[in-house]
């Protein structure tokens, strides 16, 4: 069963912040889902051959075609924050 603990860690590894109703919720969906899966580990599939592999998808990429482009000074124009002449985004990745 799928306790509170649980949740909250899933929760923080989302950086999701859950109010006490939102981890009951999600308490119990998951334990939904878990029980799903143990029906589903429960099956006796020795006897069931492997599914065949997906047929390759051919033709997919097309050949790289040289166009016209805009200027570096052109695509940050409008940027709310440019840095170096480079679009300035808040760090996503840090050290925490």
């Amino acid at each position: 069963m799928i306790d509170d603990l649980a949740v909250a860690h899933v929760a923080r590894l989302s950086r999701l912040e859950l109010s006490p109703q939102e981890v009951a919720q999600f308490r119990a969906q998951l334990g939904e889902i878990l029980a799903y899966v143990r029906t589903l580990d429960a099956l006796e599939l020795g006897d069931v051959p492997p599914a065949a592999p997906a047929p390759a998808a051919g033709g997919v990429l097309r050949e790289d075609i040289v166009g016209p482009c805009l200027t570096q000074e052109a695509a940050v124009a409008n940027a709310p924050a440019v840095l170096n002449g480079y679009f300035a985004v808040p760090a996503v990745i840090t050290d925490e």
